[in-house]
């Protein structure tokens, strides 16, 4: 098949030597793609069928597994093959048939890739499903690089997905079975109408080719065209990003949302297609182009703080000029602490937040440390002290203030971020008097003209073992 020779020579695909699964159901489709790649390259490469069993059909898929079995042992080509039962592995994990089926399938694949260290894997994917593929996109109204359908290279595990079909249509390929006489076995499932892609195939894809026969080569031009754009644009998205994104780990991402909002509109929402690709191992099916736009209007007009849930248990923690993306669940929720200090010796309360708080008596004052330095007597406030989270309706009475000031109100004046509040230090004292904002604020109960041999002086802290990990 000459389309099949011109697709290795375009994408200048070395097949020598090489190792190749290709993905088989027993349909027309991959019956042709197995017989057109062992008849041509059978001699100079390792040519391997992989078929799976998805056991929706009961007998009858047992029956497209054994087809392919004989029809491999006919032909002395090598067959691996797979019974699943995926209707139990949709249930367990929420997915419809066709996501679980595609789940269990890539598994297969990527298993015997591995196991043979295959160069390709190559699929029967042809022209006719990569405009159905792309119109369904469209209406879906998904964006960028997905836009652009199936490629007809990518990675995959070892080696390469290949779709040497791409640039042919169904009709051309039950014609080439015909002319080299081959069986194959045909799903009544794709037939109804329970599919969207079969609705597009029977609805949407006959009107278009009236409209222009060739229209399969069309929509591989756009495709094409799209893909060029894309990487184009991510590259741009990922020398922008270096500069927007402050901190990571293998689950969380912060980034400067000013800095992302900034960004030209095409920039921002492959910007945070870039963190969930990062974030998750396989982007959730469920996520959409209205996710990303959701999380980039509610960055922009949104409060200044607050919590965005995102599928699979992704969270977005907004503060002020921060959002942090994140798996971890003690970043959005309140993890409660209290400390004591008697007073009555030099003390050190080690917090959660990776500081501490030092009690020294008969200490010397500190100069320069602002907030972080607390100084009183047990005259003037009482002990022992408390230090512990926050609580609702905290109050504080500051220096020169009449009256008093809620904690809260001072979290956000300070912009202190959303997932930081509930663990920063409150210190009261035997009443229940807040008497100090470790870093932040301090009430009128300090006192700088205490005498040394009354004196205790409060510090805050970085800990030691902290330093250099933010």
């Amino acid at each position: 098949m000459n389309s099949v020779k011109d697709f290795f020579i375009k994408h200048n695909l070395t097949l020598k030597g090489a190792t190749i699964i290709v993905g088989v159901s027993g349909g027309p489709d991959s019956m042709a793609l197995l017989h057109a790649l062992h008849a041509l390259y059978g001699r100079s490469a390792n040519v391997i069928a992989a078929h799976v069993d998805h056991r929706f059909r009961g007998a009858q898929s047992e029956e497209d597994m054994r087809f392919v079995q004989a029809y491999c042992e006919a032909e002395h080509i090598k067959c691996e093959t797979a019974q699943i039962n995926v209707t139990a592995y949709a249930e367990k994990n929420g997915l419809n048939k066709q996501a679980a089926a595609r789940d269990c399938r890539y598994q297969f694949f990527k298993e015997v890739m591995s196991k043979h260290q295959a160069d390709y894997l190559a699929l029967a994917h042809h022209g006719d499903d990569q405009v159905e593929t792309m119109l369904m996109r469209l209406a879906k109204g998904t964006l960028g690089a997905g836009l652009a359908g199936m490629q007809p290279v990518r990675r995959f595990e070892t080696g390469q997905m290949i779709r040497p079909f791409l640039a042919i249509t169904k009709e051309e390929i039950l014609h080439y079975c015909h002319e080299n006489a081959l069986s194959y076995r045909t799903d009544e499932s794709n037939a109804k109408d329970d599919y969207t892609r079969n609705r597009f195939r029977k609805a949407v894809l006959p009107f278009l080719k009236q409209e222009s026969p060739d229209v399969h080569k069309r929509f591989q031009k756009v495709s094409e065209a799209l893909t060029e754009d894309e990487q184009f644009l991510q590259s741009l998205t990922k020398e922008e990003m270096n500069k927007v994104i402050t901190s990571q780990s293998k689950i969380s991402v912060e980034i400067n949302s000013s800095q992302l909002l900034a960004l030209p509109m095409p920039l921002q929402r492959r910007g945070v297609q870039l963190i969930l690709n990062y974030l998750y191992e396989n982007v959730p099916s469920s996520f959409s182009a209205h996710h990303i736009q959701q999380f980039l209007d509610w960055a922009d007009k949104g409060g200044p703080s607050g919590v965005l849930d995102f599928p699979k248990g992704l969270k977005v923690v907004k503060s002020y000029q921060t959002c942090l993306f994140t798996f971890e669940q003690w970043q959005c929720k309140k993890v409660p602490f209290e400390y004591q200090i008697s007073g009555a010796a030099d003390e050190t309360a080690v917090l959660p937040n990776g500081f501490l708080i030092e009690a020294k008596r008969n200490a010397e004052p500190l100069e320069g440390h602002g907030n972080s330095v607390f100084i009183t007597s047990q005259d003037k406030v009482r002990f022992p002290l408390t230090i512990r989270t926050r609580k609702a309706g905290d109050r504080i009475k500051l220096k020169g203030m009449n009256g008093s000031k809620k904690v809260k109100d001072i979290f956000i004046d300070k912009k202190l971020p959303l997932q930081e509040r509930d663990n920063w230090p409150v210190v009261t004292d035997a009443s229940g008097e807040i008497i100090w904002i470790p870093g932040l604020k301090k009430s009128i109960f300090e006192d700088l003209v205490i005498p040394n041999s009354d004196r205790i002086v409060l510090q805050y802290r970085q800990h030691e073992k902290c330093r250099g990990q933010a």
